[in-house]
This record gives C-alpha cells, structure tokens and sequence, in this order.
C-alpha cells in the first residue's frame, strides 16, 4: 500500500471523481462540496510554482479545518484521518493536518522525497518552556541536505527548521522510508511497521485515492 501514494500523479484533478463521489454516497452533498473546494484549490495551486503551492496548501487547511483532538472527534486516542474523514468532520489533530497536507502535495506533483510527517516534541508556551508534547508537522526539503521548511498547523507562517526552536524532532518518515533523528539515509523498509500509515492507506484506496 505504500506504493499507492508513491505513484500518486502529478495533476490531480482527473483522479477525484471517485472520491467526491464517495463523499457524496458516504457521507452527503455538504461533504461533497467541501472534496469539490479542495480541488478546486488543487486545480488552482497547479499553476503555481512550488514554493507557493505550499503556501496555498498550507493556509487552506489551516483555515478551513478547527483544530480538536481525537478523543473529540473520533472517540479514539489516536486516529489517523483521510482528508475525506477530515471533511466529514471539520475537524482533526495535528496528524489529520499534516496527512491532507503531505496528500494534497504529493497530487499538485511534489516529489515524495520532498516532504516528509515529522513527530516532534513541541514545547508548550515558546522554546523556554519545560513544558512539552507529543506533535507533527510536515516539512518540505528543497534538497535532500536543505534545512527543511515547517507546515504547521499551530503557526500559520512557513518557517525554516531554525526558525522553530520550540520543536524537538524525533523521527520522520514519507511513502519512501524512515528516519530517526540524526540519520541520513532513511532505513529501508521501516515505513512498514507504522500499522496506522498501512491503515490510513488502506483506507485511501477505498476512497479512490489509489491511481
């Protein structure tokens, strides 16, 4: 199933019927709309240079999707969304952000090795703080050396790596593989053992995500 968001296409348009489709028979037409929004954004973002696609990406969800924490929202303590769950709920944790976001991406043609899910440490109150939690963010690395740029769903500016000391990464992965802190090469196969990641794309494939 990794493979299915590896070999996502470059235009995404074409590939949403099924699941605007879906969302209409799931879950209604006001669901529906908001899948016919989102690509409507894509359609858009894909003229866009990537820089600005980021952008683009990053403040659409940021302003269309309330923050709320799984226990709310799926009565679970951890739960991994589809961007089509998402929509349905209007709402979701750090998690659900980051996957609608690495997705959206990965369909306006970013390449996989681009954009990785980072779990992080974050520190509560700014970099002084003693007080930490468990979050993600996604980052975007122009070059496979580049410090990597931060899509958050907490801070609405893109910034450098540098510029976030409240963070403390742990580990990172994408379609491709997994890196824990420190490493260079991702290690081969790891992605495998994240049972919510096989999960979440299983369920993507049921959607219609799958090309």
């Amino acid at each position: 199933m990794v493979a299915a968001l590896a070999c996502l296409p470059g235009h995404a348009e074409p590939n949403l019927d099924r699941v605007e489709a879906t969302a209409r028979h799931q879950y209604g037409e006001s669901v529906a709309q908001r899948v016919h929004v989102w690509r409507e954004m894509l359609a858009q973002a894909g003229t866009q240079p990537e820089d600005t696609q980021l952008r683009t990406v990053n403040r659409f969800f940021n302003r269309s999707i309330q923050f709320s924490d799984d226990a709310i929202v799926w009565r679970q303590k951890d739960y991994w969304a589809t961007p089509l769950e998402l929509f349905a709920k209007g709402a979701g944790d750090c998690e659900d952000f980051v996957i609608a976001k690495y997705l959206s991406l990965r369909l306006l043609g970013v390449a996989d090795e681009k954009l990785r899910l980072i779990y992080v440490r974050a520190k509560i109150g700014g970099p002084q703080s003693s007080l930490s939690q468990a979050h993600m963010v996604l980052g975007y690395f122009p070059t496979p050396t580049a410090e990597p740029l931060v899509l958050d769903n907490l801070v609405g500016e893109i910034l450098p790596a540098a510029q976030r000391p409240d963070l403390f990464p742990i580990f990172s992965f994408n379609s491709s593989g997994l890196w824990v802190r420190g490493d260079t090469r991702p290690k081969a196969g790891s992605v495998e053992r994240l049972s919510r990641w096989r999960d979440l794309l299983s369920r993507l494939t049921a959607e219609g995500f799958e090309p």
